[in-house]
């Protein structure tokens, strides 16, 4: 498995850089190395891989919507909020009902059989959609409608509403009594639990962070185990009670944030370093679940089937966009957003063939093949009209994360050494702000106050010495008179 660990990391680094190059999304790259060298193409990947790819890519998964849940914001959240909830709900019910009429006569399939195909295909892939959207989150585009928290968070509630459509059409396949009206109700609970697991999850460990001066390391690490916890937690309360864990993930990160604005930018950059792992993980083992020879029986049929499938699904994405402020050309931008398919297909395409379903077969190559026809497109156009669409605010909050990056300053919790006068300082508080320009008329500049306190383990932080520096795009990097110490 070390092998095939590492070959998953070289090739898939290759195929994100070479398609960077192209300007096309590296993550297409990755799928399609995937594809390759997984079980059913060149077939490298050792069979030990292969039987831990879905714990792999659940804890991707999970590093992403953290990291999306740190990018969430109260007064962002309030403007979408409305259009989240109808983007989830009336897309794929318009998906649904046009499979289940179309593939019929187009592929022989049953009427139930192919409202269950119908339910698989309704899914928007997060582990598409959320990491183009936080890229644009923090380059600012879009950023004063909301449009990639609008998308990041009506795909997170749109795959927890279809799931549960699959389990209800699923159990009436099976002859038993299905009870629609709690199977309907699961859905709004699934919700609620989810995010209130997540909230208090969330405000625990900001209560932890908050008393005990944790390394930023450390903190990450606590917070990727408690979230894993919360969908072990999902497993075991299955059949008992309905708790969607990923939105509880993205909850704990936007808690945090909201608690703690310093220790959640720290968390959230240490994750941004573990990203870079996690999406190789991630995109190629979801690539190597793609049976192309079983995509290929699918054929024209099941092309047609999706296309229909996927024009339905824009109609409701811009209809359910109608009153949300966004004009004509951002509400394209968010139908192309609902266009991949990956993480779902490839998690319950087969579900039905191993539940006895007569049209499993079809439906899991036509799930597979909406994999290979759906990512690697919708990806490259999210991507091309995300860039031309999308428009940066006036004061964009990127601009606070490139000051940051520009020069290398250091976070709240992090010691840092100043070289003159041979001291140990700890950063205790920054802000952001904006400073004004010095009256030529030209726009405020991003400014980051931080507050350093003399190091001392005899004294609690804050007590002692301490000082105010503010830094500007004209300061001088940081580290040319100071040192961070790392851990």
């Amino acid at each position: 498995m070390a092998v095939s660990l590492a070959f998953i990391i070289l090739i898939g680094l290759l195929a994100d850089v070479l398609f960077r190059r192209i300007r096309l999304p590296g993550l297409v790259g990755m799928l399609l190395v995937g594809i390759l060298v997984g079980p059913y193409v060149m077939d490298i990947l050792s069979p030990d891989m292969m039987a831990v790819s879905g714990d792999f890519r659940k804890i991707a998964l999970i590093v992403i919507l953290l990291r999306a849940g740190f990018e969430l914001r109260r007064d962002t959240l309030h403007r979408v909020g409305l259009s989240a909830i109808s983007m989830s709900i009336i897309p794929a019910l318009f998906e649904i009902a046009v499979v289940t009429i179309a593939a019929p006569p187009l592929l022989g399939l049953s009427l139930l059989d192919a409202a269950i195909l119908g339910s698989i295909l309704g899914a928007v892939s997060p582990a598409v959609v959320v990491p183009l959207m936080i890229d644009f989150m923090e380059r600012g585009k879009g950023a004063d409608k909301g449009i990639p928290t609008l998308i990041l968070a009506a795909s997170s509630l749109d795959d927890v509403f279809v799931i549960v459509i699959f389990t209800v059409l699923l159990g009436m396949f099976g002859g038993g009594t299905v009870n629609i009206l709690w199977q309907a109700a699961t859905i709004p609970i699934s919700i609620c639990l989810g995010i209130l697991a997540g909230l208090i999850i969330g405000y625990v460990l900001y209560r932890l962070f908050s008393r005990y001066d944790f390394r930023p390391p450390k903190r990450t690490i606590i917070v990727m185990g408690a979230a894993i916890a919360l969908t072990w937690i999902e497993d075991l309360l299955e059949g008992i009670v309905p708790l969607s864990a990923l939105l509880g993930v993205m909850a704990i990160g936007f808690i945090i944030l909201e608690k703690q604005e310093a220790i959640a930018h720290i968390i959230s950059s240490k994750l941004k370093r573990v990203w870079i792992f996690a999406e190789l993980l991630l995109f190629v083992l979801v690539g190597a679940q793609v049976n192309i020879h079983v995509a290929w029986k699918a054929g024209l049929a099941g092309t047609a089937v999706i296309a229909a499938g996927l024009a339905a699904r824009s109609v409701g994405t811009y209809l359910s966009l109608a009153g949300s402020g966004l004009d004509h050309r951002e509400k394209l931008f968010a139908t192309v957003s609902y266009i991949p398919k990956a993480t779902v297909q490839a998690a319950i395409g087969a579900v039905p063939l191993a539940a006895g379903v007569p049209g499993g077969e079809v439906i899991l190559a036509v799930a597979v093949l909406s994999i290979l026809l759906t990512a690697p497109a919708g990806a490259i156009g999210i991507k091309i009209m995300g860039e031309r669409v999308l428009r940066e605010s006036d004061r964009p909050s990127y601009s606070f994360k490139e000051l940051r990056a520009d020069l290398s300053l250091p976070r709240t919790g992090e010691r840092v050494f100043m070289r003159s006068e041979g001291n140990t300082w700890k950063v205790i508080e920054e802000r952001e702000t904006w400073q004004e320009a010095p009256g030529d008329g030209s726009s405020p500049v991003p400014a980051i106050d931080l507050r350093f306190w003399k190091y001392s383990e005899e004294l609690e932080p804050g007590k002692g010495q301490t000082k105010t520096l503010r830094f500007t795009p004209s300061s001088a990097p940081f580290d040319r008179e100071w040192e961070i110490l790392y851990d």
